[in-house]
């Protein structure tokens, strides 16, 4: 049995046995869903009432300190298992899912969410996970435990972005740097790098060149602003790479009916807006979503100028 199997089998046996994961999984039959339309692309929302704690989670350093960590082994329930990863990583099941098949994938020493130097083991996991798309949210941007190095996993099929890469008139190959093809999303609201290739390491080289640049822009920022996709299939590797200029959009702090309490991940950025109130589910617009991108993401131009600074 593959490593994917097996944390596949992990998941089934822990809706059997876990009753918070079992409520919840079971909660997603009743999620609400609606596309909105923007001509060469969708964008999905998702009205999922579970997700409460992660949206609105208190991020700055004094409630993290003052908080247990819920990814170290001593906090985590008794009834959570987990399979071990190259001796370094707890593969979780996920309780509060987004997915019908939702991962955890945490560091088994607490320390802090980096993506730095560690992009060789997401890389890794997307190749032994190979039925799931990998995702890093980082410590400003989605993550809500960002003093513990953790990825995520979802069952691969969900994410617009997924088929949209393979579409011209959303992502376009614009160069090829040492067996790495780079491709950009001129007409994607945001602005997104995407690599692809055979090699790990190669990936890794160009990735790193492009993190020292978004680390330039603002370099007493102990870690750029960035989310990131990874997924494996037909023996190559492809990463789209999301920087960020804000954590959340203006409209998450409005009060009253201005206030839509959507905190971007990257599972937003891959095309699916998570909302935990109806009441947003219902009244998000097509210029809402485009504002809010706009917000919290670089503008497809600014990508495009890095990319050929490469």
């Amino acid at each position: 049995m593959d490593f994917s199997n097996k944390a596949r089998q992990l998941i089934r046996d822990q809706i059997n046995e876990w009753d918070l994961a079992c409520k919840n999984y079971e909660g997603l039959k009743n999620v609400k869903t609606r596309t909105i339309d923007f001509g060469h692309y969708q964008i999905d929302i998702q009205f999922n009432p579970e997700r409460m704690i992660s949206s609105s989670a208190k991020v700055d350093s004094r409630s993290i300190e003052s908080r247990p960590c819920f990814l170290c082994e001593q906090n985590r329930p008794l009834q959570q298992k987990g399979l071990i990863f190259e001796r370094q990583y707890v593969v979780l099941v996920n309780p509060f899912p987004i997915f019908q098949e939702h991962l955890t994938i945490a560091n088994i020493e607490h320390t802090d969410q980096r993506i730095n130097g560690n992009l060789d083991c997401m890389l890794d996991l997307a190749y032994w996970l190979n039925d799931f798309i990998i995702f890093y949210n980082g410590p400003k941007c989605g993550a809500s435990a960002p003093d513990h190095l953790h990825f995520q996993a979802g069952l691969k099929g969900f994410l617009p972005i997924e088929k949209d890469v393979a579409n011209v008139s959303c992502c376009q190959i614009i160069r090829n740097i040492g067996g790495v093809a780079i491709s950009h999303w001129p007409n994607y609201q945001r602005g997104i790098l995407t690599l692809v290739s055979k090699s790990k390491w190669a990936l890794i080289g160009c990735f790193t060149q492009f993190y020292r640049q978004l680390q330039s822009i603002r370099p007493d920022d102990h870690e750029p602003m960035v989310n990131i996709l990874a997924t494996f299939a037909e023996e190559e590797w492809t990463i789209h790479i999301i920087p960020r200029t804000l954590h959340r959009p203006a409209a998450y702090f409005e009060n009253g009916e201005k206030q839509i309490l959507l905190s971007p991940a990257s599972v937003d950025m891959g095309g699916v807006l998570i909302v935990p109130r109806e009441g947003d589910f219902e009244k998000i617009t097509k210029e809402d979503v485009k504002t809010i991108f706009e917000e919290v993401c670089f503008d497809a131009q600014t990508i495009l100028k890095m990319i050929y600074m490469f």
